[in-house]
């Protein structure tokens, strides 16, 4: 990639040796000869192939597992279910201390959501793990299921993770992260106008090239080794295309422990049908926003209310609306701010992280709301945006001050570049203080 000089050093920065300077990555050679190893290139003798039986059913309860079918196919060594599973339930973030562990290795009293794990088949080949998936046999008693964020926070909603007690994420004993700063009702009723909008995404896959995988070899003094195209271990591995889908820990853990059982290599790897359907996509996300506009551009107050459909587990959901959070109101100061951020509980596919998540769904519907906003009072949106953009030593709505934010000066660069005209007093403004 060549970067334009002049945009990234100036006569003050000619010591930097790296900013504006091409590095070739170290690994790139081998990606573009086709050398580079991924975890499914590497064969190990006596190899077993684990496959997964998942549930039809979006919330059922398990009466029962019958496996004895599938025992009897040719090449199945054995069919692991909860009851084989010692430490049963456990969830990401406990790595952070987030917690209560909510999430199975191996569904034991019910399920939460289509396509979630339930019994492992393990198998000399692809062929019979899948043939032996086949005939174990679940019963299931199908229960209500909960799809909508908002109905799911509605009395008599169904309860679907027990672990929790209720279908959302408790944050410091609150329903919701919350975010307060000055009083955003008397910022509302101080405005000329007041516009308040709804946004709302669908979960998006990633669709990596590599599905998600591993293979769990038993190594030397009772140790194992993995093999795994996840970006989790140092958040940078993830070969096949990660985008923040492969940094869940759910094929490792049940391979772990098929490898220590059987004392045999052994993969786990999704189909695509299972990426697409039981990988972590990025949340579906509802916001409101409201704001309180004065006739001469400045947003005096923001009221958001944001929902993120986490699915039936936590996995990073937790974080990242935390994370959305924080990125509210947007690189704007406005003096009265509001934001409550539910993380909630569905009997959906359990979301997570993927490229900026908690904020990316977010920006889109903040910047969108600026544009309408600009155009109500009949504003340029560059210089409504640059009104205002938040300076050095402004204070942000969760209370951390601003540094380095060159917001004005990227916008203004921006304009530049796509030719777009700016007021002579715009052009005079910066990010490294705010104007008389």
């Amino acid at each position: 990639m060549e970067y334009r000089k002049d945009y990234f050093t100036d006569a003050r920065r000619e010591d930097l040796t790296e900013v504006g300077v091409t590095r070739r990555r170290s690994d790139v050679l081998g990606h573009v000869t086709g050398k580079t190893q991924y975890y499914a290139d590497r064969n190990f003798a006596g190899l077993l192939h684990l496959k997964m039986v998942r549930s039809p059913h979006h919330h059922a309860r398990i009466k029962s597992i019958d496996t004895s079918k599938a025992l009897k196919v040719p090449g199945v060594l054995r069919v692991l279910t909860a009851k084989d599973v010692p430490q049963n339930i456990y969830t990401i973030l406990c790595l952070i201390q987030v917690e209560p562990n909510d999430e199975p290795v191996l569904a034991f009293d019910k399920v939460r959501y289509r396509g979630e794990q339930v019994a492992a088949v393990l198998a000399d080949s692809e062929v019979a793990a899948r043939a032996g998936a086949g005939r174990v046999k679940v019963v299931y008693e199908e229960l209500p299921a909960v799809f909508d964020v908002e109905e799911a926070l509605k009395p008599g909603a169904p309860l679907v993770n027990e672990y929790h007690g209720r279908n959302y994420f408790t944050y410091e004993g609150h329903h919701c992260r919350r975010v307060r700063f000055g009083n955003v009702d008397e910022g509302l009723a101080a405005a000329d106008h007041v516009i308040e909008e709804m946004y709302q995404s669908s979960p998006i896959e990633h669709a990596p090239t590599e599905t998600t995988g591993c293979i769990v070899v038993p190594d030397q003094n009772d140790r194992y080794t993995c093999y795994s195209n996840t970006q989790a271990l140092y958040f940078t591995l993830a070969v096949g295309g990660g985008f923040g889908g492969k940094v869940d820990v759910i094929t490792e853990p049940i391979a772990f422990l098929s490898a220590m059982l059987t004392k045999r290599p052994v993969k786990y790897e999704y189909t695509r049908e299972e990426e697409m359907q039981v990988s972590s996509p990025r949340a579906a996300e509802r916001i409101y926003i409201k704001d309180g506009l004065s006739r001469d551009g400045r947003i005096l107050a923001r009221k958001v209310r944001l929902y993120v459909d986490a699915g039936a587990y936590s996995r990073h959901s937790p974080y990242g609306t935390t994370k959305a959070a924080a990125h509210m109101p947007g690189p704007y100061t406005i003096p009265h701010v509001s934001v409550d951020c539910h993380c909630v509980y569905t009997n959906r596919t359990p979301s997570s992280a993927m490229r900026g998540f908690g904020v990316t769904i977010g920006d889109f519907a903040l910047e969108v709301q600026m544009d309408k906003l600009a155009r109500l009072i009949g504003m340029d949106p560059m210089e409504f945006r640059i009104l205002n953009a938040y300076r050095d030593g402004d204070m942000k709505a969760h209370h951390k001050q601003v540094e380095g934010a060159a917001l004005i000066e990227c916008v203004k660069a921006a304009s530049d570049l796509a030719h777009w005209p700016l007021a002579e007093r715009c052009k005079a403004m910066s990010s490294e203080k705010r104007e008389a």
